[in-house]
């Protein structure tokens, strides 16, 4: 296979400059928000030096997403989507130059961060379902999958700069200007957003509140395809997330040092970064449902042999497959998901499958810990990623259209 179909596909960054535009939007932006991530935590620390509240500011970014996601979808498959978008990056730009100012003074509560950080979530939860349509309208079928490569491997290229980045800043210029800097990203976001041609749904629009929400569940109940593309994601977030057992598996295997702890999340971005980079192949071949099915297995099997791993540079070798593999099982769900969804449900969709991915990873890594708690963190990792590993053969057994790659009904 020659290099050009292995590397990343970028057809899409030279056939489609609103692509282009929106992605250099959006790849800013979300530099700016892992940016304030670190910021919210190290001044929340800092306020209360409390666990309790520090753990409160992964509620406030999570329960907005979940509590108003489904509506958003609603909302999305009834209106223009480039002005829902639009609207929503506008809210969360105030919520950033809102945190700004309190950053800058200082004469706000806890509570009062807390609560510009979940008013920031609502709007971004407003805008996610409306966002997930963009990339299968302005591309063409057959570069659907390489530009949701793009998305991924530029976001995942932030989440390894934006921490980094933030923290620096923080010790160099204070929380007000890290926050300030969050607010100016989302100005490439409306650069990106303003080029968008009008997005009104295709076919029939969703009805009006809680019927168009019905509706959706009904869709994701009945397309066999999907609906095993969102168990797989339940799959390998809850029975398999590793990330709150880091500290412990560290101090019981590794001797607790520091160094290796920080290297375990990176080892998951390395690994995604260099999957996504490379992805070409997987995206030119068509097939999603497969590699979404075996890249989830390898993630829980990798997690599984992590467990038993005494060797810590074997264990961060086994931290960058699965990540790697994460990857590719990401990008291939949401591949399947995009392109087997009807246009005028795809915003509640896209809905489902953001509130799969937000509310996931906390249920995996609050049964981690319990397993954690009532054996070992080793043993926590081995019995959860093979219980994903069971999953998804579960799955694949009885989803044959995810096996096969071939188009599935719409309903059975």
């Amino acid at each position: 296979m020659s290099p050009a179909r292995v590397l990343i596909d970028v057809r899409p960054l030279r056939t489609s400059p609103v692509f282009r535009r929106l992605l250099i939007g959006r790849t800013v932006s979300v530099l700016g928000s892992f940016m304030t991530m670190v910021t919210v935590m190290y001044q929340v620390w800092e306020m209360t030096h409390s666990a309790v509240w520090s753990g409160a500011v992964g509620l406030a970014q999570a329960l907005p997403m979940v509590c108003f996601g489904l509506f958003a979808g609603a909302w999305a498959d009834r209106g223009d989507r480039r002005r829902i978008y639009l609207a929503s990056t506008t809210g969360q730009a105030v919520c950033s130059l809102l945190l700004a100012v309190q950053g800058f003074t200082g004469h706000v509560p806890v509570a009062g961060v807390l609560a510009l950080v979940a008013a920031q979530s609502a709007c971004a939860a407003v805008g996610a379902p409306a966002a997930g349509v963009f990339v299968p309208r302005l591309l063409p079928k057959d570069q659907v999958a390489a530009g949701l490569a793009l998305h991924q491997v530029t976001g995942q290229a932030m989440m390894l700069v934006g921490p980094a980045l933030g923290g620096l800043l923080l010790g160099w210029f204070g929380i007000g200007v890290c926050y300030l800097l969050d607010a100016l990203s989302f100005l490439l976001s409306f650069y990106g957003a303003f080029g968008l041609p009008a997005l009104p749904p295709e076919g029939e629009p969703s009805r009006a509140g809680l019927h168009g929400v019905l509706d959706g569940l009904r869709f994701l109940a009945g397309h066999r395809a999907v609906r095993g593309a969102l168990v797989t994601d339940l799959a390998a977030t809850v029975l398999s997330m590793p990330v709150s057992l880091f500290p412990l598996v560290n101090d019981e295997r590794f001797g607790g040092d520091p160094r290796t702890l920080g290297l375990f999340l990176s080892a998951l971005a390395i690994g995604g970064v260099l999957a996504s980079a490379l992805s070409g192949a997987v995206t030119h071949r068509g097939r999603p449902g497969f590699v979404m099915l075996f890249g989830a297995g390898v993630w829980g099997a990798a997690l599984a042999a992590f467990g038993l791993m005494t060797d810590p540079w074997v264990g961060l070798g086994l931290l960058v497959l699965a990540g790697a593999a994460d990857a590719l099982s990401v990008l291939s769900r949401t591949t399947l998901v995009q392109t087997r969804t009807p246009d005028a449900l795809l915003g509640r969709v896209t809905a489902a499958e953001t509130i799969v991915g937000q509310a996931g990873p906390h249920l995996g890594n609050m049964r981690a810990g319990l397993v954690a708690g009532a054996t070992s963190g080793a043993t926590a990792l081995v019995t959860g990623g093979l219980l994903c590993l069971l999953a998804v053969v579960y799955v694949a057994t009885s989803t044959p259209e995810l096996r096969v790659g071939a188009p599935a009904p719409e309903a059975r």
